[in-house]
């Protein structure tokens, strides 16, 4: 399994497309720093497909205020949970 971190809104840039195209079937996706927007019910829908694989930074959430506002289909984990994706992945790769 590889780890993807992507860190630009889907809102913003297209980078996303990039990274899905990128991922294999067991691969995760965590979304940090402002694409954690992209965990946001109007903006999730490109990464609807990566069901129990789509992750967003928790304090990433709440330093934007937006922790409440998090689709059900994203997995919020902490920085603890970031160490802990990070050690089980083969592969860290990051989309900037």
């Amino acid at each position: 399994m590889h780890l993807h971190t992507l860190n630009q809104s889907p809102a913003q840039s297209q980078v996303y497309r990039q990274a899905l195209a990128a991922m294999a079937d067991d691969d995760c996706l965590l979304l940090i720093e402002e694409a954690v927007q992209g965990a946001l019910p109007h903006l999730i829908g490109p990464f609807e497909g990566l069901a129990g694989r789509l992750y967003v930074l928790e304090e990433d959430l709440v330093a934007r205020g937006l922790l409440e506002r998090c689709d059900d289909n994203a997995r919020v984990v902490d920085v603890e949970g970031f160490v802990s994706l990070t050690e089980q992945a083969d592969k860290v790769l990051s989309w900037y």
